[in-house]
């Protein structure tokens, strides 16, 4: 499995889920047009994104801490830092 993170802003009256519903159909499709050999070997049903996602707001940290967070996510060592509040 792959996970992916992403760093969004986005205004408070849209709809979070058809966000990320919009993201991972795009990709989907993406992924099948440039790599249809390669997919067609793994997935034989029209889609292969799972449904699930998690969605997590951030308040009072900087935009550094969340991009170092975001950094060491799958990263064998991971020297976290007390100070941090992510």
């Amino acid at each position: 499995m792959i996970n992916i993170h992403l760093l969004v802003e986005i205004h408070p009256a849209l709809n979070i889920s058809t966000l990320v519903n919009n993201l991972k159909s795009a990709s989907s499709k993406r992924v099948r047009n440039e790599f249809p050999v390669h997919i067609a070997k793994f997935y034989w049903k029209p889609y292969f994104r799972n449904r699930a996602y998690y969605v997590g707001s951030v308040g009072n940290v900087t935009l550094e801490t969340i991009n170092r967070y975001v950094e060491q996510q799958g990263t064998k060592e991971r020297h976290p830092n007390p100070n941090d509040t992510v």
